[in-house]
């Protein structure tokens, strides 16, 4: 059983990142946001209760689909949209856009529109944090296409040789980009291939957001603990196309069919029915106000000065 506290929060932030992502969503054909978005609907669970399971001081690295980890992990709202609009205000001063969200006063690390870079990042991070002897996490996240890049299993081979305090957790959504996994892979046998490097690996098949959530505990407890880096592969799906807002079925790589299992057992309307209806109604005017005012935020803020073309520039 979870306690209504508890449900109230998953709730909370399941359908913040949805109605965000929406926002987003309609706003972009007004080309007021400046970069290419690639959005988390239908994919939220994962993010939500992967850092349900973390302490404050744990450090979290994402991927170019990263709006979900970003708000799950508390990263600012108002800076997000301002980043998407390239204000100065934005998380990155508007340089980065949405493939490159910051928040290092939250530990998001950030994240990258290179596939699988952000993976050696991480693991870089968890051997700082094992040389400071602190007891601190890292929570790497990536797709399927990252565990094609070779650096993916270098990450793995240093990881499990110094025993490092990671979690790698996949959120295998079937595709990169256009191409199925299984055209891709000979065999989807990711967990098999983790453990050959002496790595635990488990699969999350449902997208189930407790369940996320329960098993995160037991896996951050047990690497906290000293214990190596954990492999989680956890099944997902997106609703939108590749990167934009609108939906892709007409391109003929997948049918709305194959999507329909995973919208029936969306993870928003499901916690929602575990709240009373009061409690629910809250929820909803108090995100819906936040987004108005992230967006006005957004709205409002300056674009970066000219100058700011030659700052943190590395010669």
């Amino acid at each position: 059983m979870h306690d209504k506290a508890t449900l109230e929060r998953l709730y909370r932030s399941l359908y913040r990142i949805r109605r965000v992502e929406e926002e987003v969503a309609r706003a972009y054909p007004t080309d007021k946001i400046k970069s290419p978005v690639h959005l988390s609907i239908g994919q939220e669970s994962i993010s939500v209760g992967a850092c349900e399971a973390l302490r404050p001081d744990d450090v979290a690295f994402g991927t170019y689909r990263s709006h979900a980890l970003y708000l799950a992990r508390g990263g600012n709202l108002p800076a997000m949209i301002a980043e998407l609009y390239g204000k100065a205000t934005g998380c990155a001063k508007g340089k980065g856009g949405s493939m490159h969200l910051i928040a290092p006063d939250v530990n998001v690390m950030g994240a990258s529109a290179v596939v699988g870079t952000t993976i050696p990042h991480a693991v870089g991070y968890a051997y700082a944090l094992k040389l400071r002897q602190t007891d601190r996490v890292v929570l790497c996240m990536f797709g399927d296409g990252a565990t094609e890049e070779g650096v993916f299993y270098e990450s793995l081979n240093y990881a499990s040789l110094k025993q490092l305090p990671i979690i790698f957790l996949c959120e295998n959504n079937g595709y990169a980009i256009h191409t199925h996994v299984l055209r891709r892979q000979l065999l989807a046998n990711l967990c098999d291939r983790a453990k050959s490097f002496n790595i635990p690996a488990e699969q999350i098949a449902d997208g189930d957001v407790l369940k996320v959530r329960e098993r995160m505990q037991a896996v951050v407890a047990g690497v906290r603990a000293g214990q190596g880096p954990y492999f989680l592969e956890c099944f997902t799906y997106r609703w939108k196309e590749h990167v934009g807002p609108g939906e892709d079925w007409q391109l003929g790589y997948r049918t709305a069919t194959e999507a329909e299992p995973w919208k029936q057992n969306d993870q928003v309307p499901r916690l929602a029915g575990l709240l009373a209806e009061a409690d629910r109604d809250r929820v909803h005017r108090e995100v819906e106000a936040e987004i108005t005012a992230a967006f006005h935020f957004a709205e409002q803020s300056p674009f970066p000065a000219p100058a700011e073309l030659w700052e943190h520039v590395y010669q």
